[in-house]
């Protein structure tokens, strides 16, 4: 049994203690490496040395592939090409245009608690926790409410389509192509849209942004388009969903939120700690390195276990215990890993973020005294994107 087993998704907890307390680096399969402890993970994604290898033909995670073919190929990319494409979208998707979601963020998520409080019982992730960011991205982007559903078929196969291949199925595999292509030419023609009729969409800013005569190419706005997709929804939908189970489970904790809705921002930090969404991010030696006492050649491959760095007690006293205080700012402490942190810090942590502390703090004024109607309830299928399938509660 290994930490990707199906066995140990509900509760990867006890795993995770094993290998920090067996050492900083565990192999896997040859040229792949296990790394559980927050320092080692937190070293490499500050580490220039690390990166993803694929247009270098170095990554070992999928051998062989063009990475021109695989979903979101901007987020494979390392520096230089990176750091320029970074640069002019971070140009569009500031801090500032999200903080400026936030009253539109408040009537989607109010509506979505009308619809479930008016029913009674739902299940909070497909009628809540994957509509809001599925509604929310697809607005921000431009993309016309006939569309959303489509859209979210393409980025749950996408998603799924994240996990290193040999763990995929051939019509996994092929429904992750599909999806590509497909949204690849459905956004080539929203672009071309937004060219001859540009509108307040975050798209519209993506094809006028430029920098020193530099633009964005059709395709590069696609893959931006993509990853903005899967970063802004599926990351999100299971941030969601595991906070409104872990508040479910921990009563006392739920009661600290209810008592003060406005902690909920320091509480979705928690929430991304607890249950960390993206858990096994990767990284790969761009030149050979020094690493936990071991020599590793170029294009060594690194899985660097975040859900079990975010549980180690060297940084977080009692870490397997729900905290909603724990990130408040008074109280000081570490960061967790969550969005990893470097150069390829997640692009999709302020909307995320934002979207989450929207919704917990709106559940826990209209609603907080949901009830689990299934406090053990099954996990996605997938290794790369963590959160429950399903969660049906009641709201009294």
């Amino acid at each position: 049994m290994t930490v990707f087993s199906p066995e140990v998704r509900a509760d990867p907890s006890e795993v995770y203690r094993r290998l920090r307390e067996a050492g900083p680096l565990h192999d896997y399969v040859p040229g792949i490496h296990l790394v559980p402890r927050y320092a080692d993970c937190d070293a490499v994604f500050g580490d220039p040395a690390w990166g993803h290898g694929y247009f270098s033909g170095i990554n070992p995670f999928r051998p062989g592939v063009d990475p021109a073919r695989l979903p979101g190929s901007f987020l494979l990319m390392d520096p230089p090409d990176h750091t320029r494409l970074r640069s002019l979208v971070t140009k569009a998707f500031t801090q500032r245009a999200v903080a400026a979601l936030v009253p539109r963020v408040t009537e989607i998520v109010d509506g979505l608690l009308d619809n479930a409080i008016e029913r009674g019982e739902v299940d909070f992730v497909a009628d809540i926790a994957y509509l809001l960011p599925l509604t929310t991205i697809c607005e921000l982007l431009g993309v016309p409410a006939a569309d959303h559903e489509v859209f979210g078929r393409w980025a749950s196969a996408i998603s799924r389509g994240l996990d290193p291949d040999a763990l995929l199925t051939e019509a996994e595999k092929a429904a992750r192509a599909e999806a590509v292509v497909a949204f690849a030419e459905y956004f080539a023609a929203l672009v071309a849209e937004r060219e001859r009729h540009p509108g307040p969409d975050l798209l519209s800013k993506l094809v006028a942004v430029a920098e020193g005569g530099d633009r964005l190419s059709v395709k590069e706005i696609c893959d931006i388009g993509v990853l903005l997709l899967i970063a802004g929804h599926e990351t999100t939908m299971n941030l969601i969903a595991s906070g409104v189970l872990a508040l479910g489970r921990a009563p006392e904790q739920r009661a600290i939120l209810r008592a003060d809705p406005g902690l909920s921002a320091p509480a979705v930090e928690e929430f991304l700690r607890f249950d960390t969404p993206v858990p096994f991010p990767t990284r790969v030696a761009m030149r050979d390195v020094e690493f936990a006492g071991r020599e590793l050649p170029r294009g060594t491959g690194l899985i660097l276990l975040a859900g079990s760095a975010n549980r180690d007690p060297e940084v977080f006293p009692d870490p397997d215990r729900l905290d909603v205080l724990r990130f408040d700012p008074a109280r000081g402490g570490r960061k967790h890993l969550a969005f990893s942190h470097g150069p390829h810090f997640c692009l999709g942590a302020p909307l995320a973020r934002l979207e989450a502390t929207v919704l917990f703090e709106r559940l826990m004024r209209r609603a907080p005294d949901y009830e689990l109607l299934d406090s053990a309830p099954p996990y996605r299928d997938t290794v790369s994107m963590r959160g429950p399938r399903s969660l049906p509660v009641r709201f009294r």
